[in-house]
């Protein structure tokens, strides 16, 4: 594999970085190193100038270690969080905690959404996560040791939820409009009763602009603060992951997170929108659609009801 040092493995770096650097906790032995390598350098002299993790001092190319790294890891979190639920769809027994319970969706139909969301996975988000640590990179992106602490690490994760929930609210909201909908998202809505599998399910346009909201989220943030590390920033694409695949699972459970945080749009809130095509447009929280008065629903509707009537009645009161 290009940019691969040939004559070594990955081990004996790894070996040599521990040996090197034992205040550092095992994990943070595997991501980097602090200084150079000298008995490695005198037989790789290519070492040298090389920073970073052990990963990349193997690999020596940081875009390319930075890209295969960010990949697999989406693809392990992202196929590896659907699996449960691929599973769960197979057991009768939670049917009773299924949202739309007379749409359990096919072993056909969860093969033809793995395909598809693996072609576009290869074809719309690769190029896109290639590009990341370029851009990343020269607005500050730090990945070195060791790494922040706990409390800055979650204060990031949290903002990020924020604003991608922003942004996702207003362009999702856009994709309903008409022509959009028709051109770009209606392929999102093929499954009215969506499953974990397709929560990214969806055209390449649509990856390109939501997904956007994900990876340029925390690219805005360190351009303006020159604050982050590529943990917090892999800790977030997983915690992201993990939110859009189970609010498209189809199940509300009684220890679901939404009865826990009232605000946050879990699977019961996601599946209004796919059921009634309309509505819920935010990602991750709620008050976007209670603001704009775009939440989904029989309960929603009546209010809106109540609310116009109410108007109306106050109208020729007057």
């Amino acid at each position: 594999m290009a940019g691969i040092n040939a004559t070594l493995t990955y081990a004996t770096v790894f070996d040599e970085v521990s040996r090197l650097n034992v205040s550092l906790n095992v994990f943070e032995r595997a991501w980097t190193v602090r200084r150079p390598v000298p008995h490695l350098e005198r037989a790789n002299p290519g070492l040298t100038e090389a920073r970073g993790q052990a990963w990349y001092l193997w690999m020596q190319n940081d875009t390319l270690a930075t890209g295969i790294l960010s990949f697999v890891m989406h693809e392990i979190v992202y196929f590896g969080r659907s699996l449960p639920w691929m599973i769960i769809d197979a057991i009768p027994f939670f049917n009773k905690w299924k949202i739309q319970n007379q749409k359990v969706p096919t072993a056909k139909e969860q093969l033809d959404c793995a395909i598809l969301v693996l072609v576009s996975h290869f074809t719309v988000e690769l190029p896109q996560i290639w590009v990341f640590h370029p851009a990343a990179t020269y607005l500050g992106l730090e990945h070195g040791v060791p790494f922040p602490p706990l409390w800055k690490i979650v204060f990031h994760i949290a903002v990020f939820f924020v604003m991608e929930d922003a942004w996702h609210y207003w362009f999702h909201r856009a994709l309903h409009y008409g022509p959009l909908y028709k051109t770009i998202h209606k392929l999102h809505h093929t499954y009215s009763a969506p499953f974990g599998l397709a929560a990214e399910y969806a055209s390449p346009i649509e990856v390109m602009l939501l997904g956007f909201g994900v990876v340029g989220t925390p690219v805005v943030w360190v351009g303006l603060t020159g604050d982050l590390h590529l943990l917090t920033m892999y800790l977030w694409i997983a915690c992201r992951l993990f939110q859009a695949i189970d609010a498209h699972s189809g199940y509300d459970f009684p220890w679901s997170l939404r009865r826990i945080f009232p605000f946050w749009g879990g699977a019961d809130f996601h599946d209004l929108h796919h059921e009634k095509f309309i509505g819920n447009y935010s990602s991750s929280f709620r008050w976007w659609d209670w603001i704009y008065d775009t939440e989904a629903g029989a309960e929603a509707s009546k209010k809106r009801r109540e609310r116009k009537l109410a108007a109306i009645k106050a109208r020729k009161a007057q």
